[in-house]
Parts: C-alpha cells; structure tokens; sequence
C-alpha cells in the first residue's frame, strides 16, 4: 500500500503539479509509456473538471496513491454535483466544450467508479491495474465476489509516510480487515503500524482476539499502535471485531448504524484481556474502519444512493468531509 496524496486543485497551474505526481507513481508501478500516459490523461481530464465546474473553496482536490495491485486517482469536491450518467456519454457538456472528458476517463481507466449528489459534490475514482494477471500473494478481500474493500491512506502534514497502515484478507466466505495507527506520525509511527498489518499475513487464520494478541507481540519493542481487527463471515452472516486505542468502528445500513468501541490499550505497549465484539451482519451492510485522522462524530447519508457506492468512493466521501488535517488519517471501508 503507499498512502495517497493529496492536492488541492483550484487553479489550472496545479493541475501540472499532480500529472507529475501521477507520472512518478506510474513509474514505479512498472508502467510502460502506454499505460502512464492513460493515468496522465485521467489527472489532466479529472483536474480540467474540477476547474470548470467545481470552482475555488469547494474542498476540489485529486488523491494518487496505491491499494493492493492497483494505482488509484481520486477527484473530490463539494461543489454543485452532476448528473454522473449523462456527463459520462460523449457530447453531453454543460460547458461548451466537446464534452468527452469524463467518459475519456472511463474508457482509460481499468475500473471507474463515482458518486454525485446535487448541492452536496462529486466523487469519481479511476483505477489502473498493475497486472490483471498477477496472481502472487493473498487474494485481496476486493477480489471476491462475496465482499470488496477499498480504503484510502494520508500521510500527516509534513510527512512523507503514513503512520497509518491496514490489510485485507479473504479464504473462502471468511474477510479479515486490519487497520494499525502507529503513535505519532512519520516512519516510526509507519514501522509500528506495518507490524501489526503484517501479522494479518502469517499463515494461520486468526480469530480477532487472537490476531490482535499476535500484533500485540510483534509490536514490541516499537513505539506501539492503535489497532482493530474485523472478521465478517458471509456464512454465518456474523462480523466480529477486537480492538484496542483509538480507531473508529462502525457497521451502517439503510436500516443499521452501531458504533463498536474498541476497548482501553496500545499494542506493543500494554493490553488488557481481549474481549470480542459480535453482531448479525445486515443486508447490505458496510464496515467503515478509520484512524483518529477523521473526526469522531460524522454521519454519511444514507439516502441517494451513497451506501450502494463502490467503497473507494465512500472512503472518499468520508474523507472528503471528515479529515482533521492534523494527523495521518485512514478510511477504509468493506461491503
């Protein structure tokens, strides 16, 4: 995973400034000259959007940044909304211009992805895959037709890592999702919360309690962290979480919203006996996990459509309107 960044787009003299981002992050990825010059028309189309349409203290900002095998671009803002499935068909415009900036996109992207609301912003989120036929290491939770997690990563001000850090898993009808804080920011804070993910990796299928003991064992000797553990099986129709510190929690339907509260420690650093939290897992339901990045007290609309989203773009909605700026900040969302 490297964490997203973020950038302000508000003048068309920035949008330069993310292509090249966009460019460093393709290269590292492997990309070719093709497959970098698709992501590079994405920012350019996404940012030309944002400057026509969403216009100056609206929150308009485009986020790159990786999950799993995929490289991720992100536009957000809170400006006046769309009707998404008209501006995607070639000609429509609400400009004057030819009106194929947002379906060049699509056709670009490995996967597309948005959400709109009038008065309330857009979201639109487009993906390019590594290597569709990579088939190495653990199969992602998103790969499963049973379950798909997206979750997006930033860096606190300043800093160039993420003291953040979170991992999925899937066997079978089984999804585990793991999310790790290290104390403070920058990379001791990064080192702390890779540990902990890195136990979610070791082989053996853990219950959450036991899984959290083992990141609790294998974060010590480090500066510690704040991490919670969610096992939904879609067998049982069960979820159940373990978590000690300060990450956030909550299971939302159309007809479902309960906060689970994690109990008192720090991993690596003092843990109290574990205690699980099991619940049903509703129809329709989504698990939103997040740091203490993102404000306690948010809420997501539950009407519109936006619990029905592809969970990169609620992670963006959620980030997009509840992100403290002040410390690394994470949401990651499974459903």
């Amino acid at each position: 995973m490297i964490p997203h960044r973020r950038f302000p787009v508000e003048d068309p003299s920035q949008i330069g400034e993310v292509r090249r981002a966009a460019a460093s992050l393709a290269s590292s990825f492997g990309f070719d000259d093709v497959a970098a010059g698709r992501v590079a028309l994405a920012v350019t189309e996404l940012g030309t959007n944002l400057i026509k349409h969403v216009g100056p203290n609206r929150q308009a900002a485009i986020l790159i940044g990786s999950s799993e095998r995929r490289l991720e671009v992100l536009s957000l803002d809170q400006g006046p909304g769309m009707d998404l499935h008209r501006c995607l068909e070639d000609g429509f415009s609400t400009f004057g211009s030819a009106g194929s900036g947002l379906g060049a996109v699509r056709r670009q992207a490995d996967q597309f992805f948005g959400h709109s609301v009038p008065h309330r912003g857009t979201v639109l989120a487009a993906c390019f895959e590594r290597d569709v036929n990579d088939t190495r290491g653990a199969t992602p939770a998103g790969a499963n037709p049973g379950a798909a997690v997206a979750g997006i990563s930033l860096a606190a001000p300043g800093e160039s890592v993420s003291g953040d850090c979170w991992s999925a898993r899937s066997e079978g009808l089984q999804h585990w999702l793991v999310l790790a804080d290290g104390l403070g920011h920058g990379p001791e804070a990064a080192r702390a919360a890779d540990a902990a993910c890195a136990a979610l990796h070791e082989g053996a299928s853990f219950a959450p309690a036991q899984l959290l003991e083992r990141m609790h064992l294998v974060t010590q000797g480090s500066r510690g962290a704040a991490g919670t553990v969610a096992l939904l099986d879609l067998g049982t129709r069960e979820i159940r979480l373990a978590g000690a510190g300060n990450i956030g929690s909550r299971v939302i339907s159309g007809l479902v919203d309960r906060t689970l509260l994690p109990q008192h420690g720090t991993l690596g650093v003092r843990l109290h006996r574990v205690q699980e939290v099991q619940l049903p897992w509703p129809d329709h339901g989504i698990l939103i996990l997040h740091s203490d990045g993102i404000t306690s007290r948010w809420t997501l609309p539950t009407t519109q459509g936006l619990l029905q989203a592809d969970p990169l773009v609620i992670a963006g909605w959620m980030l997009r309107d509840h992100l403290r700026g002040r410390d690394d900040a994470t949401v990651v969302v499974l459903k």
